[in-house]
């Protein structure tokens, strides 16, 4: 019974630090919800679901590195092969059209890895700065396009992402 108690508790010192990751965790979980609900919102194929798990995935592999006793130096490294993997993720969602001048899918990829880099702050106990980084990642999302499309109107020129 000893054994089973070690092993779910490896990586959790005590309460005060079981407490911050579950903090961490749920505010991972949120703050990619957050996102992802302004992405299903808007009709995008990433939405609620994947952003809450590329934020809450990326947290969890920072969490528990540090949990572990890794030196920052090797939680860097981590976070360097969250970034490369997440891309590739990313450079999935991105379609060129046949045919077409057009492109599709780089604002998803760029929310997708948004969402990873928020999710990776919440790990390293950066909580604030994950919440202020989701309200400027939705400002982005929800006014940047209107803004857009006005300046293109004005000028006449086609849009080349939605």
């Amino acid at each position: 019974m000893e054994t089973l108690w070690q092993e779910l508790t490896h990586g959790l010192q005590d309460r005060q630090h079981l407490l911050r990751v579950a903090i961490r965790l749920l505010a991972a979980m949120i703050l990619g919800g957050v996102i992802g609900f302004q992405r299903e919102r808007s009709g995008k194929a990433a939405g609620f679901r994947t952003h809450m798990m590329v934020c809450l995935g990326t947290a969890v592999f920072v969490i528990t590195c540090s949990s572990v006793g890794m030196q920052f130096d090797a939680v860097s490294r981590v976070i360097q092969g969250l970034v490369t993997g997440i891309g590739f993720i990313g450079a999935g969602t991105i379609l060129k059209l046949e045919g077409e001048e057009e492109i599709k899918g780089l604002t998803t990829a760029a929310g997708i890895w948004m969402t990873a880099a928020i999710g990776i702050t919440v790990g390293l106990g950066a909580v604030g700065v994950g919440l202020i980084s989701t309200v400027l990642a939705l400002v982005i999302l929800a006014l940047a396009q209107p803004v857009e499309d006005f300046f293109l109107k004005r000028s006449g020129k086609k849009k080349m992402d939605r």
